[in-house]
């Protein structure tokens, strides 16, 4: 790339990263064909015990490859993956990508109208399911109906033994099997692809630019939004997370797939960044500490992508049966703050890195992460990857940079940054700004080293009396306040200050709500206008897949507690 903006967090780049990645010119099939050609025989996936190389990962997506082909699918086609965490999953992603098709994620877990929002959007007419989904999809009305439903059965990836104890006339069997599949009828089994001819290798493929997925940001919410991912966007990613991480050896280390590959995160460092290193790739249907445990006592994993409720669990878990964590080289987690209370026993425990990190779907996703190095800094989310800019930037004005130090939006450029959003012009032209810089809607503070805080995003600011709240600022200061396990703080409809600030807490066992006590204690560490004017008990707070607060929902919940009618706020 072209350096047109000074790049003052270059000076804090761990030994041996470099300032740059070259252009890449390939596309994600060349990530298992590389290592199915340098590392045939190492283990490509291990599902609980079940093993897969290279070679026979590269044949097995060839064959399912020409399975879709036969079935009319063809480059630019739109097909949807709604799978767990599976090595179908894996093969199914790189056998759609090596037709030039285009893959669209989705959580197997989405309710049928959150589903049915998603494919109203992309219009895929051939779909690759789990067979516990299968009848949601076959429920869709006809003018979104898929023509072709490929139903994936993930136990018969399972170990022998496994498959056979699944089949047993017992109720934890009956409750295992019901878990991982339920019977189909009027669909095209997996098998049938599976068990095809490989696909011609002289069969043409994609190019770099071409479109690889459609990933769906905010889907849940108001209108699904499908970010256009190439593969050079995808492939950049990768190779920047290499580039990262020196110290992992190449067909010598383990990753864990505990986070869902339907979602951008997982997705990279998982599906990709792992296939890049010929690394053993670990596939967990969700997330289980003691499946993790129990599989890391033979492998443990070299690299642990996760959120930091799984790192806190995993943690906490090992100290209760025993377990040893050590081997773990580098976590690195997302999504959410990383409690610095919470970095400094892992690393004890694993004997590595434990760093924090930043992106989102339209970006790859990874756009930040601290050096895998004393030279991190918690509580920040790192550096810009190499070959990426980042400005700070005065969101009512997005050309004008702010002062150093000063809060303001962040907006990024570089070989992972999308194009667009699918079928969305005027949504697209709105987050482009300046020549193509791409507007985060994360509000951040940048320091003299590069360093990069979240500070809130725009869209969740609450405005009361004329100020700017953050609600994160708020959360924090209250989750140290010892009658409070979490919080969420929501901006409600206020007749005298446009919004009040108001605290969902959810208190530790056997505490009672003392809402004077807490007040004070946020009055000794906020400005009076941060302060809560409302707090409120809840049971819980709703989370997303990977453990992230859903304020909205929170929100939500409150204005329909309060006066029976619903919220209206974007993500």
């Amino acid at each position: 790339m072209t350096d047109t903006s000074p790049r003052p967090w270059l000076a804090s780049y761990a030994a041996n990263v470099p300032t740059d990645i070259p252009e890449q010119n390939g596309t994600l099939g060349d990530l298992v064909d590389g290592s199915a050609e340098h590392y045939p025989g190492q283990v490509a996936l291990e599902f609980f015990g079940a093993t897969t190389t290279y070679r026979q990962l590269q044949h097995a997506i060839l064959r399912v490859a020409e399975g879709l082909r036969a079935r009319g699918v063809s480059k630019g086609d739109r097909v949807a993956i709604v799978l767990p965490n599976c090595p179908e999953h894996i093969v199914a992603f790189y056998a759609v990508l090596r037709l030039g098709a285009i893959v669209v994620e989705h959580n197997p877990l989405y309710t049928p109208r959150e589903l049915r929002h998603q494919f109203e959007d992309h219009g895929a007419r051939v779909a690759i399911v789990w067979n516990k989904v299968v009848a949601t999809v076959q429920d869709f009305p006809e003018d979104i109906a898929v023509s072709s439903l490929i139903s994936v059965d993930i136990t018969r990836s399972l170990p022998f033994g496994m498959r056979v104890a699944l089949t047993l006339p017992i109720a934890k069997a009956r409750e295992s099997r019901e878990a991982l599949t339920a019977p189909v009828r009027n669909t095209i089994p997996w098998s049938t692809l599976s068990s095809s001819r490989t696909l011609d290798p002289a069969h043409p493929g994609p190019e770099s630019t071409d479109v690889a997925i459609l990933q769906y940001t905010s889907g849940t919410t108001g209108t699904p939004k499908g970010a256009v991912l190439t593969h050079a966007n995808l492939l950049a990613n990768a190779v920047q997370a290499r580039a990262w991480t020196p110290t992992i050896e190449h067909a010598g280390c383990t990753v864990h797939a505990v986070l869902p590959m339907f979602h951008a995160y997982g997705l990279t460092l998982c599906v990709t960044f792992a296939m890049s290193l010929g690394a053993r790739l670990v596939l967990f249907p969700k997330f289980d500490p003691d499946l993790v445990l129990k599989a890391a006592k033979k492998h443990p994993p070299t690299f642990l992508p996760a959120v930091p409720p799984i790192a806190e669990r995993l943690l906490a878990r090992a100290k209760e049966t025993g377990a040893s964590l050590q081997g773990l080289e580098i976590g690195i987690t997302g999504a959410m703050a990383l409690p610095h209370d919470l970095v400094v026993p892992f690393e004890e425990a694993t004997g590595g890195y434990l760093i924090e990190g930043y992106g989102l779907s339209e970006c790859s996703p990874v756009l930040m992460a601290n050096p895998v190095s004393e030279q991190r800094k918690p509580g920040t989310v790192g550096l810009p990857l190499p070959s990426t800019e980042v400005r700070v930037v005065d969101p009512e004005n997005p050309t004008v940079d702010v002062e150093q130090g000063s809060p303001g939006e962040l907006i990024v450029r570089g070989p992972q940054v999308f194009s667009g959003y699918y079928r969305k012009p005027d949504e697209t032209s709105d987050v482009f700004v300046d020549g193509g810089w791409f507007r985060t809607g994360d509000i951040v503070t940048m320091d003299a080293d590069g360093f990069v805080s979240i500070v809130d995003r725009i869209k969740e600011l609450i405005i009361t009396g004329g100020f700017n709240v953050a609600p994160t600022e708020v959360e924090n200061a209250l989750r140290q306040h010892p009658a409070i396990r979490d919080v969420a703080v929501v901006g409600m409809p206020s007749a005298h200050s446009g919004e009040d600030v108001v605290a969902a807490v959810v208190l530790e066992p056997g505490e009672k709500l003392d809402r004077e006590s807490i007040r004070q204690f946020a009055r000794d560490n906020l400005t009076p206008y941060k302060v809560p004017r409302r707090i409120v008990t809840i049971e819980a707070l709703p989370t997303s897949l990977i453990g992230k607060v859903l304020r909205k929902q929170v929100r939500d919940q409150l204005l329909q507690k309060e006066t029976g009618r619903t919220g209206d706020l974007t993500r």
